[in-house]
């Protein structure tokens, strides 16, 4: 298979062929000069996207990145043949680096206040990964080469003051998620119905949102509220948030289907 004729398999528009062509720019620079290469910060949709390119293309030696376990945001890295991930993640001059940002512990900053002071200094949203809200300030990460702008820019938030110092990924404040655990029955593993039991709507919104183009399954767009849903899959929904398929535990006395989910408050 081509290049061409992979891009045309794997592309759904025009702003993901850019995307997977990028990307597989960076893959031909890892095989053809044998050094490690990587993306800039993907979402999980963008990661699933490249993830079905790369097992298309042969599963080619990479995997993700993000500076800590669970990151949301993370690069895609090309490794050479004569390295592996270990030796990768244990030099000095990683592509992914960790600010910390301090303000008052009463400035109440929320996410959308700092991404949008960072989008202010004109940084791309691709130059950043996750951003971590702690007590009085935050850890952001970004690509090193980001690192100095910001050190030097990045002043303010909102009204808020800001004092910033590099910091080693090791030092990042990572806090587990607010998990709820739901269990409850559906009469059936559609989309629509699971839906339903984990965002606690009514199957016909759920329908809604689903047709929306507002729900994704493993991070995919998915508009058929009849698709199955199955044992670890995770459901997003745009201004509702995520829940993951823990258990299905198979039926109940009255024939429902007995799930177990997970829902990231």
């Amino acid at each position: 298979m081509t290049k061409t004729e992979l891009l045309n398999k794997c592309a759904h528009s025009g702003e993901e062929r850019m995307l997977l062509a990028r990307t597989l720019d960076k893959l031909e620079l890892a095989q053809t000069r044998s050094i490690p290469t990587h993306t800039p910060f993907l979402s999980p949709a963008e990661q699933a996207c490249v993830t079905d390119l790369l097992n298309a293309w042969g599963h080619p030696r990479h995997f993700f990145f993000g500076g800590f376990d669970e990151a949301e945001r993370q690069v895609c890295v090309f490794l050479p043949d004569w390295q592996e991930a270990e030796d990768f993640l244990a030099a000095p001059d990683l592509p992914v680096t960790a600010l910390r940002a301090t303000f008052p512990r009463d400035a109440s900053l929320t996410h959308r206040d700092i991404l949008g002071s960072l989008m202010g200094l004109g940084i791309t949203r691709e130059k950043l990964g996750d951003i971590l809200l702690t007590e009085g300030g935050c850890d952001v990460l970004c690509l090193a080469d980001a690192a100095p702008i910001l050190l030097s820019q990045w002043e303010s938030a909102g009204r808020w003051k800001l004092k910033l110092q590099q910091l080693p990924l090791t030092g990042l404040e990572v806090k587990p998620p607010e998990i709820r655990t739901i269990r409850d029955t559906v009469a059936t593993l559609r989309l629509d119905a699971v839906l339903s039991s984990g965002f606690s709507t009514s199957r016909g919104k759920a329908a809604d949102l689903i047709s929306a183009g507002r729900v994704m399954v493993n991070h995919r767009e998915c508009l058929k509220a009849d698709k199955s849903v199955a044992e670890g899959d995770v459901l997003t929904c745009r201004g509702l948030g995520k829940c993951v398929v823990k258990e299905v535990l198979g039926q109940s006395r009255k024939g429902r289907i007995m799930l177990v989910l997970e829902r990231y408050i």
